[in-house]
C-alpha cells in the first residue's frame, strides 16, 4: 500500500487518479478547494481518503497545509502536483489580474508545493513527485501564451531541482497530456476578445474552440492509468507524453528546434573567446 498526495483532486485527472488509487487499496491525501468536494469517495473509502482544503493560488498557505498533510499521513510516497487551469486569449487581451492568477496557480503554486514537500521526502529517505505539465510545456498554441509560460517554466524548474535532490532518493515525473476529455475546457478563464485579432491565428483558434471544432483525442482514464503505471515503475521516466496529439506535436517541435539549432552551430561556436 502506498500513500499519495494529490492536489487539484476535486475534478479531472486528479479526481480520476484518486478513484483509481483508492480502488486498488492505496491511501490518498487529497487537496481540494471545497471540503465537501469528495464526500462520495469519503463515504466509500473512509480513512483511506484524507482531505486538506487548499487553494494552490494562495501560496502563503501551502507550507502549513503540507505540514498538516504529512503530520496526518506520516509517510507520503508520491506527491502529485496537479492543480492548474487554462487562461485563454491573445496576450494583449489578458488583464493583469488574469495573468497574476494564472502564474500564482500554475507556476508559483507548483513551485512552492514542491519546495514544501522536499524536506519531508528527504527526511523519510526518498519519494516521488509527479508534476502534471502539458504538451504545452514543450509546444505552443496561440491564445495560451500565459498557460505556456507557466508550463514551460515548471518544466525548467523540475529539471533543475531533480538534479539537486536525486542523491536524497527523490525523483520527478513530468506528465505531458495533449487535449484530453476532462473539465479543462469548462474551467478555462477566457479573456474578452479584441476584434483586431479576428482574422489572425489567435482569432481562428478562438473560433474553433467556441464552435467545438477543436479536436480532443485524449481519454482521461487511460491517461490516469498511464500516470499511475509510470509513478509505480522501478525506473520512472522524466517525461510522459500522453495521447497521439501530444506525441506528434512534441516530436515535430523538437525536430524543428534541433534542425534550427544545428543551422546555428557555426554562429554559436563563433561566439567563443579565442585562445591566446
Amino acid at each position: 500500500m502506498k500513500t499519495w498526495l494529490i492536489t487539484g483532486a476535486s475534478s479531472g485527472l486528479g479526481r480520476l487518479m484518486c478513484e483509481s488509487l483508492l480502488a486498488r487499496g492505496d491511501r490518498v491525501v487529497a487537496s481540494v478547494r471545497r471540503k465537501n468536494a469528495l464526500d462520495d469517495m469519503r463515504a466509500q473509502y473512509g480513512d483511506n481518503l484524507q482531505l486538506i482544503v487548499l487553494d494552490i493560488s494562495e501560496t502563503a498557505r501551502i507550507k502549513s497545509a503540507i505540514d498538516s498533510a504529512f503530520a496526518r499521513a506520516g509517510r507520503i510516497d508520491v506527491v502529485v502536483s496537479n492543480a492548474a487551469y487554462g487562461l485563454f486569449g491573445a496576450a494583449e487581451e489578458l488583464s493583469d489580474a488574469q495573468i497574476e492568477r494564472q502564474i500564482a496557480t500554475n507556476l508559483t503554486g507548483s513551485i512552492q508545493l514542491i519546495r514544501a514537500v522536499i524536506p519531508f521526502l528527504r527526511e523519510q529517505g526518498g519519494g516521488r513527485i509527479v508534476q502534471v505539465s502539458s504538451e504545452g510545456g514543450q509546444i505552443a498554441y496561440p491564445d495560451f501564451s500565459l498557460y505556456h509560460a507557466t508550463k514551460w517554466g515548471i518544466e525548467g524548474f523540475v529539471e533543475a531541482v531533480r538534479q539537486e535532490v536525486v542523491d536524497f532518493g527523490i525523483d520527478f515525473l513530468l506528465v505531458e497530456p495533449g487535449p484530453t476529455a476532462t473539465q479543462f475546457g469548462a474551467g478555462l478563464d477566457i479573456a474578452d476578445a479584441l476584434p483586431v485579432y479576428c482574422e489572425t491565428a489567435a482569432g481562428k483558434l478562438r473560433a474553433a474552440l467556441m464552435s467545438g471544432d477543436f479536436e480532443i483525442k485524449g481519454d482521461a482514464q487511460k491517461c490516469v492509468s498511464a500516470m499511475i503505471a509510470a509513478a509505480d515503475a522501478e525506473r520512472m521516466p522524466l517525461r510522459l507524453p500522453l495521447g497521439s496529439t501530444a506525441y506528434d506535436h512534441i516530436e515535430t517541435a523538437l525536430n524543428t528546434r534541433l534542425n534550427a539549432l544545428r543551422a546555428m552551430k557555426s554562429v554559436a561556436y563563433g561566439a567563443d573567446r579565442q585562445e591566446e
